[in-house]
């Protein structure tokens, strides 16, 4: 490309919260961006940079043209373990206290750069605040992308009344307020979805855009060098698409806690009582990092006893697992996206305080309220439930 068209383009820098299921919908808006035609810039930590170069090789960050990959310390001390998500709600301060400075010489950096158009916007993630102040001391126009649902957003914004009533058990969780108002907010969301929620956030702020689902725009957009571009930060295990076609459509559960859930030995040995007596074929993920400080434990025979109708997994290509047609239920915390249907909630985000109730059939989450953390003897009939086609009352 000429000097004079790379100087005419759009240039964005898309900065996330260093966790998975806030790498890939920035990812996918970076992507959609950038078959639009903008200059794109994605701003990763370190931790996350190094962990993306070993789950998908050295190259897997070269880039390609108008598209490249930085990174910004995150103040994080370094961990034993690389191939582990850090603790949100831990690294949420040092982030913000470390990152700013390092983010403000990257797009000094990227302005000065000859051959390549200065920086138009900067699109933060909703919780990295500093990058959004920083944009603004520059003088660059600062918008922020959310990547839960509108609710979530909705239910972030009103947080302190959403505590006052004790519907989030917060406590022992460092707080931070900030009065920055973006120029703009960009939802992972279609208005028919959330039409009421949307309606809502459009009354306090001025300019709410919905620009999901995200991940159709991005896979519309592949090409151009793009397709070698992806955001996962374990190495994913293709073996289970294979098994997934021997299925029958819409029979398969699939089961993920995501990419921030720990639990203890314990836990998931209770929870693995349930899909060892599930009568559905299961794929169930287990993450390397999945059980804290200890090694993951399934209960005595179950790999023998569910042979026949399970798998497991270390981490997979959950967009291609989500599409696939033998795919049928999502057993997953509540938060996280999917086109097949989905039960469970957890401890962590928007999740907190997710329960639900199918036809008398109850899964729980996990408090301090000493509730069992997962009911296994109703798993089997939850399952079949929604399998059949029902949907989790409102």
């Amino acid at each position: 490309m000429s000097s004079g068209k790379a100087q005419q383009r759009p240039h964005a820098v898309l900065i996330p919260q260093p966790a998975q299921g806030h790498v890939t919908p920035m990812l996918h808006l970076a992507k959609a961006l950038h078959a639009r035609g903008f200059r794109v810039t994605y701003v990763n930590s370190e931790y996350n940079h190094r962990r993306l170069l070993r789950s998908r090789g050295q190259d897997s960050l070269a880039g390609t043209d108008g598209f490249r990959f930085e990174a910004v310390p995150d103040g994080l001390p370094q961990s034993d373990n690389d191939d582990v998500t850090q603790d949100i709600a831990r690294s949420a301060c040092p982030t913000t206290e470390h990152s700013a400075a390092p983010f403000r010489d990257l797009l000094a950096r990227l302005n000065a750069t000859p051959g390549s158009p200065p920086v138009s916007c900067v699109i933060a993630d909703g919780v990295m605040s500093f990058a959004q102040r920083v944009a603004e001391e520059m003088g660059i126009l600062a918008l922020v992308f959310w990547t839960t649902s509108a609710c979530g957003f909705m239910g972030y914004l009103h947080f302190a009344e959403l505590i006052r009533r004790a519907y989030v058990p917060l406590k022992g969780t460092p707080t931070r307020s900030t009065r920055a108002r973006p120029a703009g907010s960009s939802l992972n969301t279609y208005d028919a979805l959330e039409q009421d929620v949307v309606d809502a956030l459009r009354r306090e702020f001025p300019r709410v855009y919905t620009v999901g689902p995200l991940a159709t725009f991005a896979n519309a957009a592949a090409g151009g060098g793009l397709d070698a571009i992806g955001g996962n930060l374990w190495k994913e295990d293709t073996s289970c698409l294979r098994w997934l076609d021997t299925q029958r459509p819409g029979s398969v559960v699939y089961v993920n806690f995501g990419s921030i859930t720990v639990m203890t030995a314990a836990q998931l040995a209770e929870f693995g009582l349930g899909p060892g007596e599930l009568r559905s074929p299961f794929l169930w993920v287990i993450r390397p990092d999945l059980v804290s400080g200890e090694n993951a434990m399934l209960p005595e025979g179950f790999v023998t006893d569910t042979k026949e109708r399970g798998i497991l997994a270390s981490w997979c290509p959950q967009e291609l697992v989500l599409s696939h047609p033998s795919v049928g239920l999502f057993l997953t915390p509540l938060r996280a996206g999917g086109g097949a249907a989905r039960a469970r909630g957890d401890g962590r985000g928007e999740g907190q305080g997710d329960e639900i109730e199918v036809d008398g059939v109850e899964g729980e989450s996990s408090t301090s309220s000493g509730r069992r953390w997962i009911l296994e003897e109703n798993m089997d009939r939850m399952v079949e439930f929604l399998l059949a086609g029902n949907d989790v009352p409102s």
